[in-house]
């Protein structure tokens, strides 16, 4: 995984969820529309869900995030990925 991929803006983009200790979010899919420190919030079949990022592994474009490795504030993902 490229880390310019890591400090994109991901608002926008699609993503599935692919591996959650909730069993009930794996195979979640739908396009983000938000993005906090802990969380990403996700449109998917006209429902909002939130998401925590250090519970999930999520496809984002075709690219496999841990969500504990992008567990920053957007704005600081940029500095803070190395």
């Amino acid at each position: 995984m490229t880390k310019n991929f890591l400090k994109r803006e991901f608002i926008g983009l699609r993503v599935r969820i692919i591996e959650a200790t909730d069993k009930s979010l794996v195979g979640l899919q739908g396009e983000i529309i938000d993005e906090t420190k802990n969380m990403l919030i996700i449109e998917s079949q006209g429902k909002i869900k939130k998401v925590a990022k250090d519970i999930a592994k999520f496809e984002i474009e075709g690219m496999i995030v841990d969500g504990k490795k992008i567990k920053y504030r957007p704005e600081d993902r940029i500095r803070k990925i190395k």
